[in-house]
């Protein structure tokens, strides 16, 4: 039995309360109880404690669309890139590093990722991989570091025609393997999808091979609209609209993660809708990339389910909900946006996500509940309440305020000490595996 307590205690989920001195017991990977310091250490005598020193305890953030393989972008520098456009973005930086990623850059970009989720109090990623340098394994190379560092993980690898059919096949296969190795894993930690890049990087015949290889309870994780090429794309050589598109193709449904959904109309909402299809919103990705806004404030009034990602751009929930904000509110011209909407999307509609995907509740601080915990050291300079939290969320906390992360019961970070990983040495050589991979571009 482990007992978090003396701190600020946010339950989330249905209930959200806060509870002053609060404590939370963990019974092996699921919670046993909250309540308050006192009432639990009376309750379960002999239990670890872990003191919060009057910190807030949270529940575990979600992020539910990573690239984690985009970790050796950052500070690269490839000869002749000068993007214009999208399509060049795509082309020039990220179809780029894919192509020279092979099984160990996979590898070590998962395990420094999965530490800076850690540090950033996230305990549940959905990534969505690509490395056409060296496709059969990765996935597996993936779930290793996930398993290594303990995070909660759902995967899928990048299917596209983009670099010929032989390497598509491969895609297709990665997925089916590891969708097969996750239905015999019994740890509710790692599961698996059939990704897709994008409609316009896919054939007709290139999806009917997708569905043929994916269960039913699985699904599909796919870039959806994120460009205009994806709209032209679409409208060009089918004569109808992604989303559209998509539902022609049994892609969508309740198991189908859609990312981005930018340049969507009201007919495709209502298809989403129809479909109980989920859709993540990444705004800083779609901000660096010049792709415009997606209307996610009308999703999300239309009663979709709609989640927050990062697109690996941070792993700092926090710094994406605060992007969220200022980016619905600037577009649509209108102060009053978005207050309601971007805390839904990181603490209702990820938790949404997931509860597609695991068997264990995430997101909330409850009885039956993943034992998946955070302590932060975030200290009010305000009143701070159940009904004003998410303005607390907003203006005063970071991802890096996490002091304490618990998955699934274990403590992998305790008062900012990872436990078990030694960080300096992995990501010692994280940069000399990036360095031979940033040497391989630029000898192209």
């Amino acid at each position: 039995m482990l007992l978090i307590g003396n701190g600020r205690l946010i339950t989330r989920g249905a209930h959200n309360r806060l509870i002053e001195n609060g404590c939370v017991a963990a019974d092996g990977n699921v919670i046993a109880a909250v309540g308050t310091t006192e009432e639990l250490k009376k309750r379960y005598p002999g239990a670890e404690f872990i003191d919060a020193r009057g910190g807030m305890i949270l529940p575990g953030l979600i992020n539910a669309h990573n690239h984690i393989y985009s970790a050796y972008s950052r500070g690269i520098a490839i000869n002749g890139y000068n993007p214009q456009n999208f399509l060049d973005i795509l082309d020039g930086m990220w179809w780029t590093i894919d192509r020279n990623l092979l099984l160990e850059d996979t590898r070590m970009s998962a395990l420094t990722t999965y530490i800076d989720c850690i540090k950033n109090g996230v305990t549940t990623v959905f990534d969505h991989h690509a490395s056409y340098g060296e496709i059969p394994g990765s996935l597996f190379a993936i779930a290793d570091a996930a398993k290594e560092t303990g995070v909660r993980t759902c995967l899928c690898y990048e299917v596209s025609d983009r670099d010929g059919a032989e390497k598509m096949r491969q895609a297709v296969k990665e997925n089916a393997d590891f969708i097969a190795f996750c239905k015999k894993d019994k740890t509710d930690m790692v599961k698996g999808m059939m990704g897709l890049h994008a409609s316009f990087t896919l054939s007709d015949a290139t999806l009917a091979l997708c569905r043929e290889n994916t269960p039913a309870d699985a699904g599909f994780h796919i870039h959806v609209a994120e460009g205009m090429t994806d709209v032209y794309d679409s409208l060009k050589k089918y004569g109808k609209r992604v989303i559209n598109r998509l539902f022609d193709n049994d892609i969508l449904g309740e198991k189908t993660i859609t990312g981005h959904c930018i340049h969507v109309n009201g007919t495709e909402m209502d298809i989403l809708k129809e479909t109980n299809t989920m859709v993540v919103h990444n705004p800083e990705s779609n901000m660096g990339n010049a792709v415009g806004c997606p209307p996610t404030m009308e999703m999300i009034h239309r009663g979709l389910t709609v989640g927050l990602g990062t697109d690996g751009y941070t792993n700092d929930m926090y710094e994406s909900m605060k992007a969220a904000n200022c980016l619905h509110k600037h577009n649509l011209c209108d102060p009053t946006a978005a207050w309601s909407e971007v805390p839904y999307m990181l603490f209702e509609g990820n938790p949404a996500i997931g509860a597609r995907f695991f068997e264990k509740k995430l997101g909330a601080l409850e009885p039956g509940a993943a034992a998946d915990i955070i302590v932060t050291d975030y200290d009010p300079l305000t009143p701070l309440s159940a009904d004003n939290v998410n303005g607390h969320t907003l203006f005063g906390m970071s991802g890096r305020q996490t002091v304490t992360t618990v998955i699934d019961g274990k403590v992998r970070m305790k008062d900012r000490e990872l436990v078990g990983i030694d960080e300096r040495e992995v990501l010692a050589k994280s940069r000399e595996q990036a360095e031979k991979m940033w040497a391989r571009i630029n000898a192209r």
